[in-house]
């Protein structure tokens, strides 16, 4: 399967995805109102603490499945780690979406604050939440499958078929069959249902065969001996992974106790909008990791390491121009996305520190790709335990001392001090010499064109009044700052190179 239809079909999947979730979502506010929409907020916070059962075996999964594809393991191996698999998340869905189902109605009545709806209703909706969100959790499994097998472009299309269902599906049965919290969490749970057999008929499709002549058995030491090679490498990534959402959530819940709700508004709207730079450099991970695992499974350094500076430049490309218009017009992009020319003059100054921080961290995260494709994550967890330790006291100290503009200041500080500091360390580690190269020509070079061009066009631009005309403005200077990165990538003039000679040669 090609790569590049792969990283495609992933950013497509995903800013469907992402761009129909915010499209609709203010609709089921309108239909359902705000306490049953309550509901649906508390359902996708569910969502996300199950994730943290997933103890690392989703990526798992992935990577082993690429490495069996590489020829690094044997299918009944494979098959046997496989149905482990199965049977641990079987487990887990069971025990998890149990005890919510259990629970159901000490958490309406204690820990909800209803006010108006039924509570028989509302319990009854905290079940279907709890088969539902099981249900979605089991579906990851069939996920790692899939997308360790590089089918990004059928996953794409399946995912975005879903989110339609999810989303705009429900619509029409809001609005002819009911709008109540259970109709709702119904239609959810049968998407659930759906999702997870459709998942699993194509993951199913893609197992290898179990070789003539040979059993999986079902002696407990055959059904589990499969999990122990892949243990250590799953719980370090079940480690990285709530190291992650520390790392991302930490600021949050800190301001949210020390700022006046006001200013954690404004402080909320900024770290959105830098967002952005994470959105746009966060799809590329899912093709390139199964690929990176699978030329590591075959022994083929050299395309690792030459699919792993092309990458960067690609992300590059894309994210710093991204990265340097959210910095340097801050309070025009706010102005344009939100149209109130207060909220923009106050989160501004948080938005320019947050997105330089944010383009820091979209780079550092290569490294972890390289790591994750060796199969050694020891570095990323000291570095990332590291980072958490200079992170959050300074967080803590620079907000109490200068409120969300020393939050702002801590966070870019502690990405650049992780960029400049352990990322040298990591590539030393793997690859001698490269450090060097990745920095000066993979990243340097781009960031050097599109800094030049931003600061030019930051000293040149008058920006008028007209709310459409500035977003049609920015849009172009992205065009144009984009364009001037891809100047400074290798990648991108040697492939524009090839493409030229091919089609006046031919």
């Amino acid at each position: 399967m090609s790569l590049k239809r792969n990283i495609l079909a992933s950013y497509a999947s995903q800013i469907y995805v992402t761009l129909i979730g915010i499209v609709i979502l203010p609709l089921y506010l309108k239909y359902m109102g705000a306490e049953a929409y309550g509901l649906v907020g508390f359902f996708t916070m569910l969502q996300a603490w199950f994730n943290l059962l997933d103890l690392g075996l989703t990526p798992t999964v992935a990577r082993e499945t690429a490495r069996f594809r590489g020829g690094a393991t044997d299918a009944l191996s494979y098959r046997s780690l496989l149905r482990a698999l199965q049977l641990i998340f079987f487990a887990v869905a069971l025990l998890g979406g149990g005890a919510m189902f259990v629970f159901s109605e000490s958490i309406a009545t204690g820990w909800l604050k209803v006010q108006t709806l039924p509570l028989a209703q509302v319990q009854l909706a905290l079940q279907l939440m709890a088969i539902g969100v099981a249900l979605r959790w089991m579906s990851g499994l069939y996920r790692g499958c899939i997308s360790g097998s590089e089918e990004l472009a059928w996953l794409g299309g399946f995912n975005a078929f879903v989110a339609t269902l999810r989303f705009v599906g429900v619509l029409p049965v809001l609005i002819w069959v009911g709008h109540s919290p259970t109709v709702f969490f119904t239609y959810q749970l049968l998407v659930a249902v759906m999702e997870l057999v459709g998942l699993a008929a194509k993951s199913y499709g893609l197992f290898p065969a179990v070789p003539q002549g040979q059993l999986l058995g079902w002696s407990p030491a055959s059904l589990f001996a499969p999990i122990k090679p892949v243990l250590k490498f799953s719980l370090t990534i079940a480690f990285t992974s709530s190291v992650w959402v520390m790392v991302t959530q930490t600021d949050k819940l800190v301001l949210s106790k020390l700022l006046p709700l006001a200013d954690y508004g404004y402080f909320t709207l900024a770290v959105l909008a830098a967002s952005g730079v994470m959105m746009i450099s966060g799809p590329i991970s899912m093709p390139l990791l199964p690929r990176m695992a699978r030329l590591q499974a075959e022994g083929n350094e050299v395309s690792l390491i030459g699919l792993y500076r092309n990458a960067t430049q690609m992300v590059a490309v894309i994210a710093i121009p991204a990265c340097l218009v959210l910095a340097f017009f801050a309070e025009q992009v706010l102005w344009a996305w939100t149209g109130d020319i207060h909220a923009a003059a106050q989160a501004a100054p948080v938005l320019r520190l947050y997105a330089l921080g944010n383009g820091f961290l979209a780079l550092t995260a290569f490294p972890y790709y390289l790591q994750f494709a060796k199969g050694d994550l020891r570095l990323h967890m000291i570095g990332s335990a590291l980072f958490l330790i200079l992170l959050i006291p300074s967080l803590v100290w620079a907000t109490v001392q200068y409120g969300v503009i020393g939050a702002g200041y801590a966070w870019l500080a502690s990405n650049v001090l992780y960029f400049f500091i352990w990322i040298p360390k990591v590539h030393g580690r793997f690859v001698k010499g490269l450090h060097t190269q990745w920095l000066l020509w993979d990243v340097g070079a781009i960031v050097f064109f599109a800094l030049t061009a931003t600061v030019l066009a930051h000293s040149l631009l008058k920006w008028p009044q007209e709310r459409v005309i500035v977003i049609m403005k920015l849009l172009l200077l992205g065009l144009i700052l984009v364009a001037m990165s891809a100047m400074g990538s290798s990648w991108v003039r040697q492939t524009v190179s090839s493409k030229w000679r091919a089609r006046f040669a031919a």
